[in-house]
């Protein structure tokens, strides 16, 4: 199967045609005002317009509440939820029930003992999203550019989907999915020329080289 590839935090429609010319398999809209790449609901309803049928819609949001979420979801379509917060195990599946959306939820990972926070997870929503720790003190829970030991997930196998993340670029992507056998990548700050600015040939270096793998 061909590794699937997710670009996140597009804010553009130039962005979106970007991703989608050079083979992008799900679409990343923002929901944080703390990132450079956030959307207001009304630039994302207008944004997910442009995003072509068969494209996944994924929406990236830290520890919404209830009401944060369904104002979301009342007003742009979306086809999965990418949880990047403190959500613990009992809050994932909270929002799993409530909306009735697929949630995919992201551990960061710095050392071996972080794996085993995936494992209950794993029990509560359809994917997890493998991705690198903040740096300590960091205002942003992802899209900071920074990678961790891909050779931590050799061997590793798990039993829903799952994406990796973290300082991937069209210059390293090919070695962390040799490393680490990553059937989803991921990548943000990898395809900018500056932070929340989407560079689309970098977009395409970097779905050519996923697709060269």
């Amino acid at each position: 199967m061909p590794v699937r590839i997710k670009i996140c935090g597009l804010r553009t429609a130039q962005d979106v045609a970007a991703a989608v010319a050079c083979g992008a398999d799900d679409i990343g809209l923002v929901f944080f005002d703390r990132s450079p790449r956030h959307l207001t609901l009304d630039d994302a309803a207008e944004l997910a317009l442009t995003v072509p049928v068969g494209i996944r819609k994924v929406a990236l949001t830290v520890d919404a509440d209830d009401a944060t979420l369904d104002a979301l979801l009342a007003r742009v379509p979306i086809d999965l939820l990418q949880l990047h917060g403190h959500e613990t195990p009992d809050r994932v599946q909270e929002i799993r029930q409530g909306t009735g959306i697929p949630v995919m939820k992201a551990v960061g990972i710095a050392e071996a003992a972080d794996l085993d926070e995936l494992d209950a997870y794993m029990a509560v929503c359809e994917q997890v999203l493998v991705d690198a720790k903040p740096p300590r003190g960091g205002v942003l829970p992802g899209g900071n550019g920074l990678a961790f030991d891909w050779t931590l997930l050799e061997g590793r196998s798990w039993p829903v989907p799952w994406m990796l993340a973290g300082g991937l670029r069209p210059s390293n992507v090919a070695e962390a999915i040799r490393l680490t056998g990553a059937p989803q990548v991921d990548v943000s700050s990898g395809v900018e020329s500056a932070p929340g600015v989407k560079d689309p040939d970098m977009i395409r270096d970097f779905c050519a080289a996923v697709r060269g793998v």
